[in-house]
């Protein structure tokens, strides 16, 4: 049978990653890999409440098909938050509802990219782009990440050099893997850059909102000024993952397409689950929903960051983010994470983390891994990750003890 499949299915392998998250799913172990949110802070009740409310307002109705382009009283909602939140000038009619921010990256790759295409991603990047956008069989070309985001004079080199390339991918935001926030004026001159040299950009947002300290930075789609940039974000991390409800903001001409993309892929998002979101914001304050999460995110984050302090070695260095969900630790060059997790940190400090190899296109970038501290309580993470240092600490003395 498996010569039946598409050979880009084949050439899109993961399953040691795979393996790496079944393992860390043993309750034995204490995981750090998956990028959950607190399930604690769903507001599970009010929730409950808004598909009761939604179902009984709305029914027969509500079980019909429904608009491709999705609920226009949740489109409102979203583009009154964001012009609210982040000054961006935004219809309803430039909002695509989807099943996730996963489905909006997919449907954005299916939009613009040929076998063969390039595109310029972040090095490292998020894993889950990477797995949609190798459906399309592209060829990438991996900007690196400092302090400050996206490395844009190394952009701008790229670009020139490689007239080909198509689309710019960013997490802009508190960004995964590395937690690490682009400014202003690397937001300003990227999409300058778009424009300069023809190319779209992908505004992955997803972690916007949950930001601990720090002065608000305009979207990176408010900067645009010839309709390049596409972003996209959804209610994963700030209401709940199991809603899978997403959205995407375009311009007109680029709206049209992935609309017809969108009927293709599975003709609308799930009537019920958006009009219960809608009626879930009609009836509760999310940015107060939203403060409370931040609240306790912030005391995750320093709790991981006080831990890592005080049993991690000082070979290793390692990001302190300002928002999100995201600790990215670089170990010395000689440490293979991937081999680390797998030979000794799952089996002896059962702790799991997500190494660096699956977060670069490349894979050649083997001495890191990221942490994820919202999922866990406090105790768990200060556990965790003094396990971990044990392990750390064991493994650079052998190094040290090869290399003298």
């Amino acid at each position: 049978m498996k010569k039946l499949f598409a050979q880009r299915v084949l050439n899109n392998s993961n399953s040691y990653i795979n393996d790496i998250f079944k393992n860390s799913a043993n309750p034995q172990n204490i995981s750090f890999a998956g990028g959950f949110p607190d399930q604690d802070l769903f507001p599970s009740d009010q929730l409950e409440e808004a598909y009761r409310t939604a179902i009984a307002n709305s029914k027969p109705d509500i079980f019909q098909y429904q608009s491709v382009q999705g609920s226009p009283s949740l489109r409102q909602k979203i583009a009154n938050r964001m012009i609210k939140n982040s000054g961006m000038m935004v219809s309803s009619e430039n909002i695509l509802l989807t099943q996730g921010g996963q489905q909006a990256i997919d449907l954005t790759a299916k939009l613009l990219l040929n076998k063969g295409d390039s595109i310029a991603v972040e090095a490292p990047t998020y894993m889950g782009a990477l797995t949609a956008f190798d459906m399309y069989e592209p060829v990438y070309h991996e900007i690196p990440i400092d302090k400050d985001g996206m490395q844009i004079d190394i952009l701008e080199q790229t670009l020139k050099k490689h007239p080909k390339i198509k689309l710019i991918y960013t997490i802009p935001d508190f960004q995964n893997p590395t937690g690490t926030l682009l400014t202003s004026e690397r937001r300003k001159k990227m999409v300058e850059l778009a424009n300069k040299y023809d190319v779209m950009i992908l505004e992955d947002s997803p972690y916007r909102e949950l930001k601990f300290e720090g002065d608000s930075v305009p979207p990176v789609k408010y900067y645009d000024t010839e309709d390049r940039v596409i972003f996209i974000s959804s209610f994963s991390k700030i209401l709940s993952p199991a809603l899978r409800t997403g959205w995407m903001i375009a311009g007109k001409g680029v709206m049209e397409r992935l609309l017809d993309l969108k009927s293709a892929t599975d003709l609308q998002s799930p009537a019920i689950t958006l009009a219960a979101v809608d009626q879930y914001l009609s009836n509760n304050d999310i940015d107060q929903h939203i403060k409370e999460m931040t609240d306790v995110y912030r005391q995750k984050r320093n709790v991981m960051l006080s831990a890592i302090k005080r049993y991690f070695p000082k070979e290793i260095t390692y990001t302190i983010p300002h928002g999100g969900f995201f600790v990215w630790v670089t170990l010395p060059q000689e440490i293979n994470s991937t081999q680390l997790l797998i030979e000794k940190v799952l089996p002896d400090a059962h702790v799991a983390y997500v190494p660096s190899d699956s977060q670069y296109v490349s894979k050649k970038i083997t001495n890191a891994f990221r942490l994820n501290y919202t999922g866990l309580n406090p105790t768990i993470i200060e556990e965790g990750i003094k396990k971990l240092g044990e392990v750390l600490r064991k493994e650079i003395q052998l190094v040290q003890l090869k290399i003298g």
